[in-house]
């Protein structure tokens, strides 16, 4: 399914719950906890995004110290 089909039964849908009145809507308390809730997950709290490790990061922790090459770099500037 396209889309674009879906987003309009999806906005069928919503249209149908507010005016049957089953719809939920937010409180300001119940966004502001959503909002919160979200940024710790994305940010982890910090204001800023958390690097997701990949296998490939685990396996290569300091392998540019190990390799030297960390002291090729700072002796060039």
């Amino acid at each position: 399914m396209s889309s674009d089909k879906q987003r309009e039964i999806a906005s069928k849908g919503g249209r149908a719950a507010h005016e049957k009145g089953t719809a939920h809507e937010w409180t300001p308390d119940e966004a502001r906890n959503a909002g919160r809730k979200g940024g710790q997950i994305s940010r982890g709290g910090r204001g800023r995004l958390v690097p997701q490790a990949t296998p490939m990061d685990v396996t290569n922790l300091g392998t540019a110290h190990a390799a030297g090459m960390d002291r090729a770099a700072s002796t060039r500037e």
